[in-house]
């Protein structure tokens, strides 16, 4: 008898929620939203990486890496500086050329 009565509250209980005890919850939602949103970040957060690790970073934000020595051909190629200055400064360029 005491075991009856103790079962039936969450029988009553039970029943008056077609879903058991008063539903599902909001965290049924927020989960699948929370994790949505952490991937939608971790794919954010290394798309910018993977795309700049082939560039190099310029004084106005992300640019294409130019050498130094393709800046100088630009430069000769413009009229900027003559032969002579352009071979005295590729000279340099390379003979300070850091080792890989």
């Amino acid at each position: 008898m005491f075991t009856s009565l103790l079962a039936a509250p969450a029988v009553s209980a039970a029943a008056a929620h077609p879903y058991g005890w008063g539903g599902p919850s909001w965290l049924f939602i927020l989960i699948p939203i929370f994790w949505i949103t952490l991937l939608v970040l971790f794919v954010v957060f290394m798309g910018r990486r993977w795309r700049g690790a082939s560039r190099g970073y310029g004084p106005h934000g992300w640019a294409p890496t130019v050498s130094a020595e393709q800046t100088l051909s630009e430069r000769y190629a413009r009229g900027d500086i003559d032969e002579t200055e352009y071979r005295a400064r590729l000279e340099v360029l390379r003979a300070n050329r850091p080792e890989r």
